[in-house]
């Protein structure tokens, strides 16, 4: 993603736009065109990151949760199913043929305190660069977010693996 501020996520800067790898918690409904668009790019490149074909990223805390699971790169196809679904519900034409069609539904925990500051987050960048969207959301009850259907919420704060920005 790009952020325009020169700073460095994970070392991935270029001159002065850095990217750094978001793989939302929140069910993939509450993204905007843009994130929804970004968040496949960056699931595909975190495929081809746990299925050991790209070097950059291993490191990446994003990664963690997937990798913590017994078949990685399973679990990232189950994510990037759902994002698909909601893709194909918009009338998008994300290829299918990229991921494995797997459903793990409530496969892996979330906590409801990552879920709050996910959607907070999304606020933030919805706000600046889709403001029918950012009417849409401002509005909703923070204590019922949905998770994407992987996900399987408990009441926590935030995940060990996510950066406070």
């Amino acid at each position: 993603m790009l952020t325009g501020r020169k700073e460095i996520f994970n070392g991935k800067c270029f001159g002065k736009w850095c990217f750094s790898m978001r793989l939302w918690s929140i069910h993939p409904k509450y993204l905007d065109c843009r994130g929804l668009v970004a968040v496949w790019r960056e699931g595909l490149l975190a495929k081809k990151v746990l299925e050991g074909k790209v070097k950059g990223y291993r490191n990446h805390p994003q990664l963690l949760r997937f990798e913590r699971y017994e078949k990685p790169v399973d679990l990232i196809d189950a994510y990037l199913f759902q994002i698909y679904l909601e893709a194909k519900r918009r009338g998008y034409s994300f290829d299918i043929s990229k991921i494995g069609e797997i459903e793990a539904n409530g496969a892996v925990t979330i906590t409801d305190g990552q879920l709050e500051y996910e959607f907070f987050h999304l606020l933030k960048k919805v706000e600046l660069r889709d403001r029918k969207k950012f009417d849409e959301l401002k509005g909703a009850d923070i204590k019922k977010i949905e998770a994407n259907p992987i996900f399987r919420v408990i009441s926590g704060g935030l995940e060990d693996w996510e950066r406070r920005r």
